[in-house]
């Protein structure tokens, strides 16, 4: 999947366990774990929102885009055009 998420990685920063950072953005350890697997087939703006409240981080410090490898050029469509 070309989506990285390092939620793991920022909980483990602020020193965060998965019970108390669920209880924080009010969703459930199992959803946490979910969204930390790279398991979620989507994200609310409000929990993403909520994510970042409580971790003081960016979006950007929880998801990362990677290129699939193999993907061709010709493949990529330009934004504007």
């Amino acid at each position: 999947m070309p989506i990285v998420i390092n939620l793991d990685v920022e909980l483990a920063k602020k020193k965060v366990s998965v019970a108390d950072f669920a209880a924080a953005i009010d969703i459930t350890p199992a959803n946490v774990s979910v969204l930390k697997n790279g398991r979620a087939k989507a994200v609310r703006f409000s929990t993403l929102d909520a994510i970042c409240r409580v971790l003081e981080c960016q979006p950007g410090d929880i998801f990362m885009w990677v290129p699939e490898q193999g993907a061709s050029a010709a493949a990529t469509v330009s934004v504007g055009e």
